[in-house]
């Protein structure tokens, strides 16, 4: 049986990613820097997953020495971690003026320093192992500017041609690195937008939806299965169309 570690996995893509290996058999490690919904989420999937195993480690991913606790904890309860994704984020609004240093060093840390950090506690075993699979959570924003979305677009930028980085350097040892970029999604922080907003968003869809989570960790799981085998360094845009037009106007 594999196993996997999925940061942010408390709520939203990481929540419903970490049900879709449990759907699959596989036994996941749950990180998330909130550890009440964290636990209480993981003795419920317990309950739910009876042919793997599921345990919940608090962690906050832009920390050192909280990410190396992470890679003992799971190393000591698994024999062996197949791969990990890389979900855990945060998003800062503003024009680059505006952005308080302190949200600029935070969101660089979350989205960013944390895939450092989750690369050099999980990749040694791996290297060792001679196969693996990362997966990174991007976002369309990492690929397109979009207004007031500095920060955010200036962190996933760079999750976005990392993922090209580490896919040349750790290729050799058997170990394929991918990232998901989701469009705007029906998370929790989402959620959290007014309806007329949500609403604009669903508009301006070709298809008229917005992503599910269920969307994202479908697309996951794909990425880390043997069917995608031959895929690595790859940006994967989950985004309901959006992305995919100019801006012209309609003729």
């Amino acid at each position: 049986m594999k196993t996997i570690v999925i940061t942010g996995a408390a709520s939203g893509m990481g929540l419903c990613a970490t049900k879709k290996f449990l759907s699959q058999n596989w036994n996941v490690v749950m990180a998330d820097f909130d550890s009440k919904n964290g636990q209480v989420k993981a003795d419920s999937l317990s309950k739910e997953f009876t042919n793997s195993k599921v345990v919940f480690k608090q962690t906050d991913v832009s920390d050192a020495e909280s990410v190396q606790n992470l890679a003992a904890f799971s190393h000591k309860i698994f024999d062996k971690i197949d791969a990990i994704i890389n979900n855990a984020g945060i998003f800062v609004s503003g024009a680059l003026h505006e952005i308080p240093e302190n949200s600029w060093d935070k969101i660089m840390n979350v989205d960013v320093k944390s895939i450092y950090l989750m690369t050099k506690s999980f990749v040694p075993d791996m290297i060792k192992n001679k196969s693996g699979v990362i997966i990174n959570t991007a976002s369309v924003s990492g690929l397109l500017g979009d207004y007031n979305m500095a920060a955010y677009s200036a962190a996933k930028g760079a999750v976005t041609n990392l993922v090209k980085s580490m896919a040349l350097d750790y290729g050799k040892y058997g170990i394929r690195v991918n990232n998901v970029a989701p469009g705007p999604t029906n998370t929790p922080m989402f959620q959290k937008n007014p309806q007329e907003t949500i609403d604009k968003f669903i508009a301006a869809s070709p298809i008229n939806k917005i992503v599910e989570p269920e969307d994202i960790a479908a697309t996951m799981y794909f990425l880390v299965s043997d069917d995608a085998r031959s895929i690595t360094g790859q940006n994967i845009p989950v985004t309901a169309g959006f992305g995919i037009y100019i801006s012209q106007p309609q003729q």
